[in-house]
């Protein structure tokens, strides 16, 4: 009795490099012709179809199915694997060769259809490395044209911005940003809690606490996040373009731009939600609040709470270090008392750093009543200062007047 021959387990993988609609259909044609191929073939049982849609060929890093099908290979799931080119499989040189002998070295052979190339055969690797490094070179290519096409685009100010993770805007059907209304009054808040003296941590623990949604529809909020809106200058109707650019086609790694490549500002590219007036205060604060931080010592200014107000706001008047506050507790509950200590008194145990003394917590309260009520007996020569400064040049002094004279007109 003859036995027959085991057939091989085939596989195919098919990727499309773009999600493009066109590519999208190429995609579903590859899938439907290599099942049917391999369901029909005398020497070949269907093992699967491997597919990555919209994912660049030059990397494997995030292709999941191409890295799942070799792990199937590597256990015996599969014994030959089909594709349609080497372009397909992968565009760069060093992934192509190294997966290649890998199956290789487990027996497993991959076809290239349109090449022609079977990499069992003797001539197959020599072959497959010479096409591949053209497949490669043809990537660059590609990946230039793109280049200077988008950075043509720069030059010329065609803004083009990826919406589906910037908050407070959509496109409309021309691809043109619009603003979107609901979103747009979070980023108007965001800008007024951090002029009102929150930091950017506090406005992310009080968005999350209150449900309020990201792009995503998420309730969640990162300090980072708030930090780059609030310096975002899209936000402000302006666009700076190609802040980050790729080092290469192959990593498509992306990296900072500090004058590697050309940069551009467009002015008034697409509809504001804050105005420029507003921008530029929120830019001098982050800088006013940077400064300060810096010429006394302090990790942060954004310590304060609703609770504890003078949190990085009390300095000492002899060294020029933040006050911190410390409990002094009793068993005497009369006697437990907060107080504000300058934070380099007692930096090294048992050794006295700074002369200034501790005061009560309950005398900053009423040192600031004392000064609230000063102004108001003195509101017109306040006030008259505060619109003066209507004038001004510094945008952040004109906001803190507007909001002084609006608090202190009230109780005229």
């Amino acid at each position: 009795m003859q036995l027959e021959p085991m057939k091989k387990k085939m596989a195919a993988y098919c990727r499309v490099s773009t999600d493009q609609l066109e590519q999208l259909s190429s995609y579903e044609a590859q899938v439907e012709y290599y099942t049917n191929y391999i369901t029909n073939h005398p020497d070949y049982e269907f093992a699967g179809i491997c597919a990555d849609e919209g994912i660049s060929g030059t990397n494997t890093k995030k292709r999941e199915q191409f890295l799942k099908m070799i792990e199937d290979c590597k256990v015996g799931n599969i014994d030959m694997i089909i594709t349609k080119s080497i372009s397909r499989f992968t565009r760069n040189t060093l992934d192509c060769l190294n997966y290649v002998r890998q199956l290789k070295d487990l027996g497993i052979g991959v076809v290239f259809e349109k090449e022609n190339i079977n990499t069992l055969d003797g001539k197959g690797e020599v072959l497959l490395s010479i096409l591949s490094s053209l497949a490669q070179d043809e990537s660059r290519s590609i990946s230039e044209n793109s280049t200077w096409g988008i950075r043509r685009r720069f030059e010329q100010g065609k803004v083009s911005v990826n919406h589906t993770k910037f908050l407070g805007y959509d496109k409309d059907d021309d691809g043109n940003l619009v603003i979107n209304e609901k979103q747009a009054k979070i980023v108007k808040r965001i800008y007024t809690d951090y002029l009102n003296g929150k930091g950017p941590k506090r406005i992310a623990r009080e968005l999350e606490t209150e449900g309020i949604p990201n792009w995503n529809g998420k309730a969640k909020w990162y300090e980072s996040s708030i930090r780059k809106m609030l310096s975002n200058e899209k936000y402000k109707g302006d666009a700076l373009l190609q802040k980050t650019y790729t080092v290469d086609f192959l990593s498509k790694k992306r990296v900072e731009n500090t004058g590697q490549v050309p940069r551009y500002y467009v002015e008034e590219s697409h509809p504001a939600i804050i105005d420029k007036e507003m921008w530029e205060a929120v830019q001098l604060e982050i800088e006013r609040r940077k400064a300060f931080a810096e010429k006394h010592g302090i990790v942060k200014v954004d310590y304060a709470t609703v609770d504890n107000p003078f949190a990085g706001k009390v300095i000492c008047g002899h060294c020029g270090s933040p006050f911190g506050r410390k409990v002094w507790n009793s068993t005497d509950e009369y006697l437990r008392r907060v107080v504000w200590r300058c934070n380099e008194k007692y930096k090294i145990k048992g050794e006295v750093k700074c002369q200034n003394k501790h005061i009560d917590d309950k005398a900053l309260y009423q040192a600031f009543i004392n000064t609230f009520n000063g102004i108001l007996e003195n509101k017109d020569y306040f006030m008259q200062k505060w619109q003066q400064k209507n004038s001004s040049g510094n945008f952040l002094e004109k906001y803190r007047a507007k909001q002084f004279y609006n608090l202190f007109f009230i109780r005229v």
